[in-house]
Protein backbone atom coordinates (compact mmCIF):
# COMPACT_ATOMS: atom_id res chain seq x y z
CA UNK A 1 0.00 0.00 0.00
CA UNK A 2 1.42 3.41 -0.89
CA UNK A 3 0.07 4.89 1.97
CA UNK A 4 -1.04 4.29 5.46
CA UNK A 5 -4.63 3.45 6.32
CA UNK A 6 -5.77 6.70 7.72
CA UNK A 7 -4.59 8.76 4.87
CA UNK A 8 -5.76 5.96 2.41
CA UNK A 9 -8.98 6.63 3.57
CA UNK A 10 -9.23 10.00 3.67
CA UNK A 11 -8.12 10.46 0.03
CA UNK A 12 -11.02 7.45 -0.78
CA UNK A 13 -13.63 9.36 1.27
CA UNK A 14 -12.88 12.81 -0.56
CA UNK A 15 -12.94 11.13 -3.83
CA UNK A 16 -16.42 9.15 -2.98
CA UNK A 17 -17.57 12.85 -1.28
CA UNK A 18 -16.54 14.43 -4.33
CA UNK A 19 -18.64 11.77 -6.76
CA UNK A 20 -22.24 11.97 -4.51
CA UNK A 21 -21.93 15.93 -4.65
CA UNK A 22 -21.16 15.30 -8.52
CA UNK A 23 -24.06 13.68 -9.03
CA UNK A 24 -26.32 15.90 -6.85
CA UNK A 25 -25.23 18.74 -9.08
CA UNK A 26 -25.81 16.96 -12.10
CA UNK A 27 -29.21 16.16 -11.18
CA UNK A 28 -29.98 19.68 -10.14
CA UNK A 29 -28.61 21.26 -14.01
CA UNK A 30 -29.35 18.17 -16.38
CA UNK A 31 -32.36 16.07 -14.91
CA UNK A 32 -34.00 18.31 -12.91
CA UNK A 33 -33.52 20.93 -16.12
CA UNK A 34 -32.25 23.80 -14.44
CA UNK A 35 -30.12 25.82 -16.51
CA UNK A 36 -26.30 26.31 -16.37
CA UNK A 37 -26.20 29.93 -15.05
CA UNK A 38 -23.18 32.41 -16.65
CA UNK A 39 -24.30 31.70 -19.98
CA UNK A 40 -22.55 28.28 -20.17
CA UNK A 41 -26.31 26.73 -21.23
CA UNK A 42 -25.57 24.12 -24.11
CA UNK A 43 -27.65 23.45 -26.99
CA UNK A 44 -31.43 22.13 -25.89
CA UNK A 45 -31.10 18.99 -27.88
CA UNK A 46 -28.24 17.46 -28.90
CA UNK A 47 -27.96 14.85 -31.79
CA UNK A 48 -25.28 11.72 -31.64
CA UNK A 49 -23.22 13.41 -34.59
CA UNK A 50 -23.30 16.76 -32.34
CA UNK A 51 -22.66 14.30 -29.57
CA UNK A 52 -19.65 12.69 -31.62
CA UNK A 53 -18.43 16.50 -33.02
CA UNK A 54 -18.32 18.03 -28.99
CA UNK A 55 -16.31 15.23 -28.00
CA UNK A 56 -13.89 15.90 -30.85
CA UNK A 57 -13.70 19.70 -30.10
CA UNK A 58 -13.31 18.34 -26.53
CA UNK A 59 -9.90 16.08 -27.29
CA UNK A 60 -8.97 19.27 -29.47
CA UNK A 61 -9.04 21.26 -26.61
CA UNK A 62 -7.66 19.05 -24.06
CA UNK A 63 -4.48 18.54 -26.58
CA UNK A 64 -4.10 22.22 -26.86
CA UNK A 65 -4.26 22.71 -23.53
CA UNK A 66 -1.51 20.67 -22.67
CA UNK A 67 0.44 22.21 -25.13
CA UNK A 68 -0.60 25.72 -24.06
CA UNK A 69 0.58 25.07 -19.91
CA UNK A 70 3.53 23.15 -21.28
CA UNK A 71 4.69 26.64 -23.08
CA UNK A 72 4.00 28.11 -20.24
CA UNK A 73 5.93 26.19 -17.63
CA UNK A 74 8.90 26.53 -20.06
CA UNK A 75 8.62 30.35 -20.24
CA UNK A 76 7.99 30.36 -16.70
CA UNK A 77 4.21 32.41 -16.80
CA UNK A 78 3.34 31.59 -13.50
CA UNK A 79 1.74 34.37 -12.67
CA UNK A 80 -0.29 33.72 -15.78
CA UNK A 81 -1.08 30.37 -14.32
CA UNK A 82 -2.26 30.99 -11.03
CA UNK A 83 -4.58 33.69 -12.34
CA UNK A 84 -5.82 30.92 -14.72
CA UNK A 85 -7.16 28.34 -12.12
CA UNK A 86 -8.02 31.23 -9.78
CA UNK A 87 -10.85 32.60 -12.66
CA UNK A 88 -11.72 28.67 -13.52
CA UNK A 89 -12.16 28.09 -10.45
CA UNK A 90 -14.30 30.86 -8.94
CA UNK A 91 -16.57 29.76 -11.84
CA UNK A 92 -16.76 25.80 -11.03
CA UNK A 93 -17.15 26.56 -7.21
CA UNK A 94 -19.93 28.95 -8.03
CA UNK A 95 -22.08 26.61 -10.42
CA UNK A 96 -22.03 24.34 -7.38
CA UNK A 97 -23.04 26.47 -5.00
CA UNK A 98 -26.00 27.63 -6.83
CA UNK A 99 -26.97 24.20 -6.75
CA UNK A 100 -27.00 24.34 -3.08
CA UNK A 101 -28.15 27.81 -2.67
CA UNK A 102 -31.32 27.34 -4.73
CA UNK A 103 -32.08 23.91 -2.71
CA UNK A 104 -32.00 26.28 0.62
CA UNK A 105 -34.80 28.08 -0.68
CA UNK A 106 -32.89 31.18 -2.05
CA UNK A 107 -34.72 32.57 -4.83
CA UNK A 108 -33.17 35.71 -5.23
CA UNK A 109 -30.11 35.56 -8.05
CA UNK A 110 -28.85 32.73 -6.23
CA UNK A 111 -26.26 32.37 -8.81
CA UNK A 112 -24.93 35.98 -8.34
CA UNK A 113 -24.83 35.46 -4.52
CA UNK A 114 -22.94 32.64 -5.33
CA UNK A 115 -20.20 34.12 -7.41
CA UNK A 116 -19.73 36.55 -4.97
CA UNK A 117 -18.78 33.95 -2.12
CA UNK A 118 -16.84 31.49 -4.34
CA UNK A 119 -14.70 35.09 -5.34
CA UNK A 120 -12.94 35.12 -1.86
CA UNK A 121 -13.33 31.33 -1.92
CA UNK A 122 -11.01 30.82 -4.66
CA UNK A 123 -8.64 33.87 -3.40
CA UNK A 124 -7.85 32.23 -0.12
CA UNK A 125 -7.38 28.54 -2.75
CA UNK A 126 -4.91 30.28 -5.05
CA UNK A 127 -3.02 32.57 -3.25
CA UNK A 128 -3.03 32.02 0.35
CA UNK A 129 -2.33 28.33 -0.14
CA UNK A 130 -4.38 26.85 2.91
CA UNK A 131 -5.12 23.29 3.16
CA UNK A 132 -8.47 23.00 4.36
CA UNK A 133 -9.47 25.39 2.08
CA UNK A 134 -8.31 23.73 -1.08
CA UNK A 135 -9.17 20.26 -0.20
CA UNK A 136 -12.39 21.71 1.15
CA UNK A 137 -13.64 23.85 -2.51
CA UNK A 138 -11.62 20.75 -4.19
CA UNK A 139 -15.07 18.95 -3.16
CA UNK A 140 -17.18 22.01 -4.69
CA UNK A 141 -14.75 22.28 -7.88
CA UNK A 142 -15.06 19.35 -10.01
CA UNK A 143 -18.86 18.71 -9.43
CA UNK A 144 -19.37 22.39 -10.92
CA UNK A 145 -17.20 21.51 -13.85
CA UNK A 146 -18.63 17.87 -14.56
CA UNK A 147 -22.02 19.42 -14.97
CA UNK A 148 -21.04 21.63 -17.79
CA UNK A 149 -19.80 18.65 -19.53
CA UNK A 150 -22.16 15.87 -19.19
CA UNK A 151 -25.22 17.62 -21.22
CA UNK A 152 -22.83 18.05 -24.67
CA UNK A 153 -21.51 13.81 -24.65
CA UNK A 154 -23.52 10.81 -24.33
CA UNK A 155 -22.52 7.15 -23.71
CA UNK A 156 -20.23 6.37 -26.85
CA UNK A 157 -18.61 10.01 -26.40
CA UNK A 158 -17.68 9.21 -23.16
CA UNK A 159 -16.39 5.32 -23.80
CA UNK A 160 -14.21 6.93 -25.90
CA UNK A 161 -12.98 9.43 -23.92
CA UNK A 162 -12.30 7.31 -21.29
CA UNK A 163 -10.23 5.20 -23.34
CA UNK A 164 -8.48 8.41 -24.99
CA UNK A 165 -7.39 10.24 -21.88
CA UNK A 166 -6.23 6.03 -20.18
CA UNK A 167 -3.86 5.97 -23.16
CA UNK A 168 -2.43 9.81 -22.12
CA UNK A 169 -2.17 9.11 -18.92
CA UNK A 170 -0.12 5.71 -18.92
CA UNK A 171 2.45 7.67 -21.80
CA UNK A 172 2.56 10.51 -19.28
CA UNK A 173 3.27 8.97 -16.28
CA UNK A 174 5.21 6.06 -17.04
CA UNK A 175 7.04 6.81 -20.72
CA UNK A 176 7.44 10.84 -20.45
CA UNK A 177 7.29 11.56 -16.82
CA UNK A 178 5.35 14.42 -18.05
CA UNK A 179 2.25 14.02 -15.18
CA UNK A 180 4.98 13.97 -12.62
CA UNK A 181 6.94 17.20 -13.77
CA UNK A 182 3.67 18.57 -14.38
CA UNK A 183 2.52 18.16 -10.35
CA UNK A 184 5.89 19.12 -8.99
CA UNK A 185 5.66 22.40 -10.91
CA UNK A 186 2.42 23.71 -10.16
CA UNK A 187 3.31 22.42 -6.31
CA UNK A 188 6.66 24.18 -6.21
CA UNK A 189 6.69 27.00 -8.67
CA UNK A 190 2.77 27.72 -9.45
CA UNK A 191 1.95 27.06 -5.82
CA UNK A 192 -1.43 25.36 -6.77
CA UNK A 193 -2.34 21.81 -7.17
CA UNK A 194 -5.21 20.85 -9.19
CA UNK A 195 -6.18 17.87 -6.67
CA UNK A 196 -6.60 16.47 -3.22
CA UNK A 197 -3.30 16.88 -1.41
CA UNK A 198 -2.43 15.72 1.49
CA UNK A 199 0.57 15.93 3.28
CA UNK A 200 1.51 13.48 6.10
CA UNK A 201 4.50 12.44 8.11
CA UNK A 202 5.49 9.86 10.70
CA UNK A 203 5.56 10.81 14.78
CA UNK A 204 9.20 11.92 14.85
CA UNK A 205 9.07 13.80 11.95
CA UNK A 206 6.05 15.61 13.30
CA UNK A 207 7.57 16.41 16.63
CA UNK A 208 10.41 17.96 15.13
CA UNK A 209 7.72 20.41 12.81
CA UNK A 210 5.82 21.21 15.57
CA UNK A 211 9.25 22.36 17.44
CA UNK A 212 10.55 24.64 14.49
CA UNK A 213 6.98 26.05 13.76
CA UNK A 214 6.88 27.27 17.79
CA UNK A 215 10.77 28.56 16.87
CA UNK A 216 9.12 30.51 13.76
CA UNK A 217 6.38 32.08 15.82
CA UNK A 218 8.87 35.04 16.40
CA UNK A 219 8.76 36.20 12.76
CA UNK A 220 6.50 37.71 10.56
CA UNK A 221 4.72 36.04 8.68
CA UNK A 222 7.03 36.46 5.58
CA UNK A 223 10.10 35.85 7.31
CA UNK A 224 8.42 32.96 8.96
CA UNK A 225 8.00 30.90 5.61
CA UNK A 226 11.19 31.81 5.01
CA UNK A 227 12.94 30.54 7.91
CA UNK A 228 10.57 27.35 7.87
CA UNK A 229 12.04 26.77 4.25
CA UNK A 230 15.48 27.12 5.41
CA UNK A 231 14.51 25.12 8.23
CA UNK A 232 13.25 22.38 7.26
CA UNK A 233 16.42 21.94 4.30
CA UNK A 234 18.52 21.76 7.40
CA UNK A 235 16.80 19.63 9.17
CA UNK A 236 16.91 16.95 6.59
CA UNK A 237 12.29 17.46 7.48
CA UNK A 238 10.92 14.76 4.74
CA UNK A 239 7.16 15.30 4.27
CA UNK A 240 4.80 12.33 2.46
CA UNK A 241 2.59 13.70 0.00
CA UNK A 242 -0.67 11.72 -0.77
CA UNK A 243 -2.16 13.62 -3.88
CA UNK A 244 -4.89 12.52 -6.39
CA UNK A 245 -5.40 14.64 -9.52
CA UNK A 246 -8.34 16.56 -10.49
CA UNK A 247 -8.76 14.44 -13.43
CA UNK A 248 -9.43 11.26 -11.70
CA UNK A 249 -11.89 12.59 -9.88
CA UNK A 250 -13.61 14.53 -12.60
CA UNK A 251 -13.70 11.95 -14.97
CA UNK A 252 -15.69 9.25 -12.93
CA UNK A 253 -17.93 12.34 -12.17
CA UNK A 254 -18.49 13.03 -16.03
CA UNK A 255 -19.66 9.49 -16.48
CA UNK A 256 -22.01 8.67 -13.48
CA UNK A 257 -23.61 11.72 -14.49
CA UNK A 258 -24.10 10.80 -18.24
CA UNK A 259 -25.42 7.71 -17.18
CA UNK A 260 -27.75 9.56 -14.63
CA UNK A 261 -28.72 11.11 -17.85
CA UNK A 262 -29.50 8.08 -19.89
CA UNK A 263 -30.37 5.64 -17.77
CA UNK A 264 -30.88 7.05 -14.56
CA UNK A 265 -30.13 6.85 -10.88
CA UNK A 266 -29.18 3.14 -9.83
CA UNK A 267 -26.94 3.04 -12.83
CA UNK A 268 -25.52 5.81 -12.35
CA UNK A 269 -24.54 4.87 -8.60
CA UNK A 270 -23.31 1.52 -9.67
CA UNK A 271 -20.52 3.52 -11.43
CA UNK A 272 -19.72 5.70 -8.91
CA UNK A 273 -18.85 2.23 -6.88
CA UNK A 274 -17.17 0.89 -9.20
CA UNK A 275 -14.72 3.62 -9.51
CA UNK A 276 -14.24 3.93 -6.02
CA UNK A 277 -13.33 0.78 -5.91
CA UNK A 278 -10.78 0.67 -8.79
CA UNK A 279 -9.47 3.61 -6.96
CA UNK A 280 -9.04 1.23 -3.67
CA UNK A 281 -7.43 -1.45 -5.65
CA UNK A 282 -5.11 1.04 -7.22
CA UNK A 283 -4.41 2.03 -3.42
CA UNK A 284 -3.69 -1.10 -2.60
CA UNK A 285 -1.49 -2.09 -5.33
CA UNK A 286 0.79 0.72 -5.52
CA UNK A 287 4.08 1.12 -3.89
CA UNK A 288 6.02 4.19 -1.84
CA UNK A 289 7.69 6.23 -3.87
CA UNK A 290 6.21 5.34 -7.32
CA UNK A 291 3.97 7.66 -9.73
CA UNK A 292 1.35 5.49 -11.11
CA UNK A 293 -1.25 6.68 -13.81
CA UNK A 294 -5.05 6.69 -11.95
CA UNK A 295 -7.16 6.76 -15.03
CA UNK A 296 -6.36 3.19 -16.23
CA UNK A 297 -7.80 1.63 -13.10
CA UNK A 298 -10.83 3.86 -12.76
CA UNK A 299 -11.59 3.75 -16.36
CA UNK A 300 -11.34 -0.20 -15.94
CA UNK A 301 -13.82 -0.07 -13.07
CA UNK A 302 -16.11 2.15 -14.56
CA UNK A 303 -16.18 -0.11 -17.87
CA UNK A 304 -17.28 -3.27 -15.50
CA UNK A 305 -19.82 -0.98 -13.83
CA UNK A 306 -21.51 -0.26 -17.76
CA UNK A 307 -21.70 -3.94 -18.31
CA UNK A 308 -23.46 -4.06 -14.98
CA UNK A 309 -25.47 -1.33 -15.59
CA UNK A 310 -26.73 -2.77 -18.64
CA UNK A 311 -27.04 -6.53 -17.72
CA UNK A 312 -29.33 -5.29 -14.54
Amino acid sequence: MKHNLKITIILLSMFLITQIIGLWVVNFYNISENQLPYGMQPPEKISNEQGVGFLQNILIVFVFAIILFFVLTKIKAEKFIRAWFFVVTIIAIALCLNVIFSYIGISYYPSGIAILLATPLAFYKVYKRNLLVHNTTELLIYPGIAAVFVPILGVLGIIILLLAISLYDIWAVWKSEFMKNLAKFQIDKVKVFSGFFVPYANKKTKQKIKLLKDKSLKYSDKKRDKFLETAFKKAKIKINLAILGGGDIIFPIITAGIFYKVLGLIPALIITASATLGLLFLFMLARKGKFYPAMPFLTIAMYLGMMISWLI
